[in-house]
């Protein structure tokens, strides 16, 4: 008569029935990196254009639901009308996080160095793994470790270069709450795509962030308009790279990849907008950018591998 199976081997039995973890989707990390690059446009971008920050970051959002709008309710009308209240309230919830995070990111990097403002903001996957945390999901080590590993290769390469005067330490506050405000966006996003098209949920979270934004705007009043063609060109670019292929590819992939993935990966803005401008401007990076790209790129595969566990 054969002996009862052990715990251990009922285990290994089970183990090998489930199988390796599913592998992550080929489309959607082609996608991701699309949008890691779109993104990475966006401080030079905003550095270069002659406009207010505030008024840059609510017409980016105003031109992205004048562009998202038509379509949405041409393609989208149905499901926009059957969003459920939740599902509404939390699309609402998120472009109010989105505003914030423009509203608290975008004065920082004036406020503050870009190093320190750009070491602060990207404690975003940090942030996003303890609300995940305190929502009572468990990340496993390895998302833990990779996350902690890419972010050194952000300080790496930034080399957090805080500054003790009183407007540097508010702008390394702004810059901070900035990333927290971020964290809690892609984590409502994601709630959000498990019933909710990409189309039908950032036209709701754009523009709830247009409006805010705007709000913000005439409230502190900032200037809106009086520019050259060639800031609002910018503009529109800054629209079409960060706004539609950055954060909205973001929004599409989150539901397969999840956040700790997806947050993690936006750490490559860092050295991604190094790069660009290196190309764009002759602003080549230190030699500490090599081995900080390397750091990233091996914590967001921790990240992808513990995730996928």
């Amino acid at each position: 008569m054969p002996a009862a199976p052990t715990a251990a081997t009922a285990a290994a039995r089970l183990g090998a029935a489930a199988g390796p973890p599913p592998a992550l989707p080929r489309v959607d990390l082609v996608l991701l990196a699309v949008s890691v690059a779109g993104i990475s446009l966006s401080a030079p971008l905003i550095s270069a254009t002659a406009a207010p920050a505030l008024a840059i970051a609510c017409w980016r959002n105003v031109m992205s639901v004048g562009v998202l709008g038509p379509y949405a309710l041409l393609r989208h009308r149905a499901e926009l009308r059957g969003i459920g209240r939740r599902a509404l309230l939390l699309a609402i919830a998120a472009g109010a996080l989105l505003a914030l995070h423009f509203a608290l990111w975008m004065p920082s990097l004036r406020m503050t160095s870009v190093a320190s403002a750009t070491a602060l903001v990207t404690t975003t996957p940090l942030w996003t793994i303890l609300l995940m945390r305190l929502l009572g999901h468990r990340p496993p080590r390895l998302v833990w470790l990779g996350t902690c590993v890419a972010f050194l290769g952000v300080l790496v390469l930034t080399g957090v270069d805080l500054s003790l005067s009183p407007r540097a330490l508010l702008g390394d506050a702004l810059a901070l709450g900035a990333g927290l405000a971020a964290a809690g966006y892609l984590l409502l996003g994601a709630e959000v795509r498990r019933t909710v098209s990409t189309t039908a949920y950032t036209l709701v979270c754009y523009t709830t962030t247009a409006a805010v934004l705007l709000v913000t705007c005439l409230v502190a009043g900032t200037e809106l308009s009086g520019w050259s063609a060639g800031v609002w060109w910018q503009i529109v670019l800054l629209m079409v790279t960060a706004q539609l292929l950055g954060h909205s590819l973001s929004n599409r992939v989150v539901r397969t990849l999840g956040p700790s993935v997806t947050s993690t990966a936006i750490l490559l803005e860092t050295p991604g907008a190094a790069l660009i401008a290196a190309l764009w401007l002759g602003q080549w990076p230190p030699v500490a950018a090599y081995p900080a790209v390397a750091l990233i790129l091996l914590g967001l595969v921790l990240v992808a591998r513990g995730g996928r566990r």
